[in-house]
């Protein structure tokens, strides 16, 4: 084992510090804008349920979008941006910053030579992936899910460019301007497509989705336009490049190969459960998309803090071989995640019909839609501890240079998924809730498994620690689940027809008693953890 690293001293010291405190400031920044961007597009579900409903047209704006949207995730904010980043900040440090914004014309005239091809492949063949993904759509629904599909399609080339633009100004150590670009794609998307769609058509039917669907492209345009003057700022002015054969371009292209393959079983399971949820009748598809995005909300409030205590130690312990340290802060990452999201995890299984209820349930989103939207975010909610601990350990296997493991292990969550899905869904016939349930079991699943294979590989994990966490926290939450069971029984339960501001007023009332509840009886139970917390948010706010 390779010894300790000796403590550093004098200036070097001084510089290590004061590159700590400006990840720190950069990690503040980044977290707050990623908070912003998932509230923002909560908030453009809701309008977009609100003047459409939660049928037959939002079932088909899903699916057109959720095609250009899965390359954005597979490519351009996930293997592309973090393979570019990653050479070209290497190339900045030894080559200089000249050689660096060479390296971006090539990279950039190549996505867009490539992605464009792309994107007029997938217009030519959107009949065909929409039969693919909703193969249980009707004719007409399938017919305007195509078009809108066509009009999407160029927003897989616009978020390209906007991620290799915030790579670069990353590299530059320029955080807040792409920080808050997807929230300019948010706010482009929402104020254009409200304003094009009821200009198509003022009674926002089946037309006034296609001017939603132009409103994406604005957005998108958008985010990667706001960004402009920043990275002209930092010194870069495009030039295209067809200089292709060059080692940067190949050491991006060889570092995307195992992240696309990795993300890529990740989206497979996204298009199994559209393949499925296709053939449920009108709405599960975007039921299951609103739950989701609630169910996922928790991670975007609470990863910042738990990015701030235990992920960024990782690599650092590992590179300098202090694996007793290392097995320490990832037990203590892992006890983190579940402290802040089992809570979550009670109060949105407890309370999910008033959720819905307060969020969604306006106009033509009706209180049948909201109910049959909240029974889908209780069962996506089972998964949310497995979701928040698989960041924790998926970083550290990739800290000790094991990435293959975590890809593997998903590879067998597909040919899971595929299977509580056909059983959930057609063997028992729970429908959409099945199909969320599906995927809370694989994200617990795949958390147990690497779970395992991270004990085998150190030896042990502080397992008795995680232990009595969770039986502290199995009191705790109890505790928790009485409050919510309460307020939803007696204050929330006509729900479905109370006027808005006072079911608000009793759902967040609930809330705040709940929560403080819980945290009360967290204390009273000695739950170490739950200080680390309050210290984590407490530096979040002096920042």
């Amino acid at each position: 084992m390779t010894p300790a690293a000796e403590p550093a001293t004098g200036p070097q010291a001084a510089s290590l510090a004061r590159a700590e405190k400006l990840n720190t400031r950069a990690a503040g920044i980044v977290g707050l804008a990623v908070l912003c961007s998932r509230l923002l597009g909560l908030a453009r579900e809701q309008i977009f349920a609100a003047l459409f409903g939660g049928g037959r047209l939002m079932d088909a704006f899903t699916i057109a979008f959720r095609i250009p949207n899965l390359l954005r995730d597979l490519f351009a904010e996930g293997a592309l941006s973090t393979s570019f980043v990653t050479t070209f900040s290497k190339t900045i440090a030894t080559d200089g910053d000249q050689a660096a914004w060479r390296l971006a014309n090539k990279v950039a005239t190549l996505t867009v030579i490539v992605l464009s091809g792309i994107t007029i492949l997938g217009i030519l063949t959107a009949p065909w992936l929409v039969h693919v993904l909703a193969p249980g759509f009707e004719a007409q629904k399938a017919e305007l899910t195509i078009t809108l599909t066509r009009i999407m399609w160029p927003f897989i080339l616009l978020v390209s460019l906007a991620a290799l633009v915030m790579g670069m100004l990353n590299a530059k150590e320029v955080f807040g301007v792409p920080a808050m670009a997807s929230s300019f794609f948010n706010l482009g998307s929402i104020i254009s497509g409200v304003l094009l769609g009821w200009w198509m058509d003022p009674g926002f039917g089946e037309r006034a989705l296609l001017g939603s669907a132009i409103g994406t492209l604005i957005g998108g345009a958008l985010q990667f336009a706001v960004q402009l003057p920043a990275v002209r700022r930092v010194g870069y002015v495009f030039h295209p490049d067809f200089q292709w054969r060059d080692r940067g371009v190949k050491a991006i292209l060889r570092l995307m190969g195992p992240s696309v393959v990795a993300a890529a079983t990740t989206q497979v399971n996204v298009l199994i459960n559209s393949v499925f949820a296709s053939g449920l009748g009108d709405g599960p598809t975007f039921w299951l998309a609103i739950a989701f995005r609630l169910m996922q909300l928790p991670l975007g409030i609470f990863g910042v803090a738990l990015g701030t205590v235990a992920l960024p130690l990782l690599a650092r312990m590992a590179a300098a071989g202090n694996m007793t340290s290392f097995r320490s802060e990832l037990s203590r990452g892992m006890r983190l995640a579940f402290l802040m999201t089992i809570p979550a995890t009670i109060g949105l299984i407890m309370l999910a019909e008033p959720i819905i209820s307060v969020l969604y349930q306006h106009r033509r989103f009706g209180a049948y839609e909201a109910a049959e939207a909240a029974g889908a975010l209780r069962y996506y909610a089972i998964g949310l501890s497995g979701y928040a601990a698989l960041k924790v350990l998926v970083n550290a296997f990739y800290a000790i240079d094991r990435r293959k493991t975590p890809m593997l292990v998903s590879f067998s969550a597909v040919a899971l998924n595929l299977l509580l899905n056909w059983f959930f869904t057609l063997r028992l016939g729970w429908g959409h809730r099945g199909l969320a349930l599906s995927t809370a079991c694989i994200a617990t699943s795949n958390f147990l498994l690497l779970y395992w294979l991270m004990r085998r590989q150190l030896g042990r994990l502080e397992t008795g620690a995680l232990v009595r966490l969770l039986g502290k926290l199995a009191v705790a939450s109890a505790g928790l689940a009485g409050i919510c069971w309460l307020g939803s029984h007696y204050l929330l339960a006509d729900w479905a027809i109370q006027p808005f501001w006072p079911k608000l007023g009793w759902l967040m009332g609930t809330i705040v008693v709940a929560g403080s509840g819980f945290v009360a009886l967290a204390m009273a139970l000695g739950i170490h953890e739950l200080r680390d917390i309050v210290a984590a948010v407490g530096r979040r706010l002096r920042l």
